[in-house]
C-alpha cells in the first residue's frame, strides 16, 4: 500500500473546513491576488516541512495546510509574493520544525511567520491595504479602519464592517463567517470556547474602559476592526501552543485580550492581536504548571 504524503489529522481538517467559506469570500473580493499568494504560501510551507520531516522519515502534517491557510488569509492584499514566501518559510521552520515538528512547537507557526515579516518589512506590511471588491486587478489603496480611527477621523458603518466591506487582511474582515466558524469549531470540540469567550470579553472590557477614559472614540468599530476575532477563533485556540489545563484557558484568553487592546491603544503598531497571542504562547506552559491539580500522596 502506498504511503500517504500527509499525516491524517481530523482536527486539522475541521479547522480547514471552518476556514473554507472565509477563503472563498476572500477569493471573491481579492481574486487573483489571493490565488497567487496562496500558490506561493502553500508551496513554501509544504516544501519546508517536507525537507525537514524527510530527514527523520516522517510525513508532512496536515497542520501545515492550516498554517498556510491562516498565514495567507492574515496577509494584506498587496503583499509582494517574495515577502509572503519568506514569512511562511520562517514560520514553519523557526516556529515549528526547529522544535521537533508537529506537537512540539511552543508558538503558533502562522503567528511567528506573520510577525517576522510585519516587523522586518513594516512599511509594506502596514500600507499594503486595498478596498475589497476590486477582484485584485484594479487596486484602490486605502487605510484600515484601525488606522483611520487612531488618526481621529470618522467612524465606519457597522453593518458594512460586519459583512467584510472594509480594508484589512484578506481573511480578517468577514465577521459573520468567523462567528459561524467559531460555532462550528466549538460544537465539534475543535476549539476551546473558554479561550474564545475570555479573549473576546476581556478585549471588550478593555475597549470600554479606554472609551470612558477618553482614549478610544468608537468602541464597537474598534472591536470589529483588525484581526481580533479572526486570531481569537483560529490562532489563540491552537491546542499545541496554548495551555492544556482547562482552568488556564480563562487566564490565557484574558491575557491575550488585555494585551491586544493595550498594544492597539498605546503602541506604534495599530494591531496587537498577533503580539498578544505570541506572548500568551510564552506563558502557556507556566499557566499549566501553576494551575495543575495537586496529586494526592
Amino acid at each position: 500500500m502506498k504511503k500517504s504524503f500527509f499525516l491524517k489529522q481530523p482536527m486539522m481538517r475541521r479547522v480547514l473546513y471552518a476556514l473554507t467559506p472565509i477563503y472563498l469570500f476572500a477569493l471573491y473580493f481579492y481574486g487573483v491576488r489571493l490565488l497567487l499568494l496562496s500558490v506561493v504560501v502553500f508551496g513554501g510551507g509544504i516544501i519546508t516541512e517536507y525537507i525537514m520531516e524527510k530527514r527523520v522519515k516522517k510525513n508532512v502534517s496536515e497542520a501545515v495546510l492550516v498554517t498556510s491557510m491562516l498565514f495567507v488569509l492574515s496577509l494584506p492584499p498587496l503583499t509582494p509574493w517574495w515577502i509572503a514566501l519568506i514569512g511562511i518559510i520562517f514560520g514553519v521552520l523557526f516556529g515549528k520544525e526547529v522544535f521537533g515538528g508537529f506537537g512540539r512547537n511552543p508558538f503558533n507557526p502562522a503567528i511567528v511567520g506573520r510577525l517576522f515579516i510585519y516587523i522586518t518589512f513594516p512599511n509594506i506590511m502596514t500600507y499594503g491595504w486595498m478596498e475589497p471588491g476590486n477582484f485584485g486587478i484594479n487596486a484602490i489603496t486605502t487605510a484600515t479602519p484601525l488606522k483611520i480611527m487612531r488618526s481621529g477621523e470618522a467612524s465606519f458603518n457597522l453593518l458594512k464592517m460586519f459583512f467584510g466591506f472594509r480594508a484589512g487582511s484578506m481573511g480578517e474582515s468577514f465577521i459573520f463567517l468567523i462567528i459561524i466558524a467559531a460555532i462550528y469549531l466549538i460544537y465539534t470540540k475543535t476549539a476551546s470556547w473558554k479561550i474564545i469567550l475570555s479573549t473576546f470579553l476581556s478585549a471588550t472590557t478593555m475597549i470600554y474602559i479606554f472609551y470612558f477614559a477618553g482614549f478610544i472614540n468608537y468602541p464597537l468599530q474598534f472591536l470589529m476592526s483588525g484581526s481580533l476575532l479572526f486570531v481569537t477563533v483560529f490562532m489563540a485556540t491552537d491546542p499545541i501552543s496554548g495551555p492544556k489545563n482547562q482552568k488556564a484557558h480563562w487566564y490565557y484568553g484574558i491575557l491575550i485580550g488585555v494585551i491586544t487592546i493595550l498594544i492597539r491603544t498605546f503602541s506604534l503598531f495599530p494591531e496587537g492581536t498577533s503580539f498578544a497571542v505570541l506572548l500568551g504562547n510564552t506563558f502557556a506552559p507556566l499557566m499549566d504548571e501553576l494551575l495543575k491539580k495537586k496529586v494526592k500522596k
